[in-house]
């Protein structure tokens, strides 16, 4: 008697339906994730008490956040040069002689920003300078 000894095939596993899921998967998460954007300036306002102002024709709002970087009208400076900023603060008033200059610091802005925001608005003649604060808490 001959004993015949068969060869097993060994299993062969397709991965490209895996793959294909996988895609599909990452395609979908991709495209449902909703990313958060960080566009907004995030400074917390001193407190004061004081009549609110009214709005006026042309206005530069200077922030500063508590990094001490500059944001003239809500957009980045790109450095903190005085010159640089003093372009910004120029291009943002346009040919308004004397605009309203509203100066936002974070309660925790170093000190010296807010001198130098201060010292570039006067550099370029604009003399009516006022600080954004915001209202006391009710109770304080």
């Amino acid at each position: 008697m001959r004993l015949q000894f068969r060869r097993r095939e060994e299993p062969d596993v397709n991965l490209t339906p895996l793959i294909d899921v996988v895609f599909l998967l990452l395609i979908f998460f991709m495209v449902s994730t909703t990313f958060e954007r960080e566009t907004e300036i995030s400074i917390e306002l001193p407190e004061a008490s004081g009549p609110a102002l009214q709005g006026e024709k042309r206005v530069v709002e200077i922030s500063i956040d508590e990094k001490g970087r500059y944001f003239v009208n809500r957009q980045e400076v790109i450095n903190t040069q005085p010159e640089t900023l003093k372009r910004a603060i120029a291009a943002a008033a346009g040919d308004e002689q004397k605009p309203r200059v509203i100066l936002s610091a974070d309660r925790n802005t170093p000190h010296q920003s807010v001198i130098s925001a201060m010292d570039v608005a006067r550099q370029l003649g604009f003399v009516n300078l006022t600080f954004a604060t915001s209202k006391p808490a009710e109770g304080n």
